[in-house]
């Protein structure tokens, strides 16, 4: 059986977080995630697809991009604006929304893992997928720390 996600209620308008204790080391998280192509894998939209450009870790203003669909296929490029090595990374794309990951290791082998999307800074409110976060981004970000339970759980 699944671990299930915490949705953290943050109280503060386009500013979500998801966390979830992960059975595995700090280390072995981060460098999970600092590799892009691994997002489609422990991502619960649905909507990411695959890295097409960047490089296989990523570091403080590193660039990638990824497929992505929804409703249509698309390429997003990224780059990386926060990076403390095994504890946060972050990155935007042109819309400025940012996803960031903190690590904070409980001991040797478990790991609070905490995803938070902000969306504060948005240049265009309005856009569709922006609109409607406070309906979908909480609990898409709680799939994804499931699902990166789960697959690393299987290495």
């Amino acid at each position: 059986m699944s671990k299930k996600a915490e949705i953290v209620d943050t109280q503060v308008p386009y500013f979500y977080e998801a966390q979830l204790i992960i059975d595995q080391p700090a280390k072995e998280i981060f460098e999970f995630i600092a590799n892009p192509a691994n997002h489609s894998l422990m991502d619960g939209s649905g909507m990411v697809k695959g890295r097409i450009s960047g490089p296989k870790k990523l570091y403080l203003c590193a660039k990638f991009g990824m497929r992505m669909r929804y409703g249509i296929a698309y390429v997003i490029r990224n780059e990386v604006i926060e990076f403390q090595d095994q504890r946060v990374i972050a990155w935007r794309h042109v819309l400025r929304n940012i996803w960031r990951y903190e690590l904070t290791p409980l001991s040797a082998v478990s790991t609070l893992v905490v995803e938070s999307w902000d969306g504060r800074k948005v240049l265009l409110k309005n856009w569709p997928t922006v609109k409607s976060s406070a309906r979908w981004v909480p609990k898409v970000m709680a799939k994804t720390l499931v699902r990166l339970d789960e697959v690393l759980a299987r290495k």
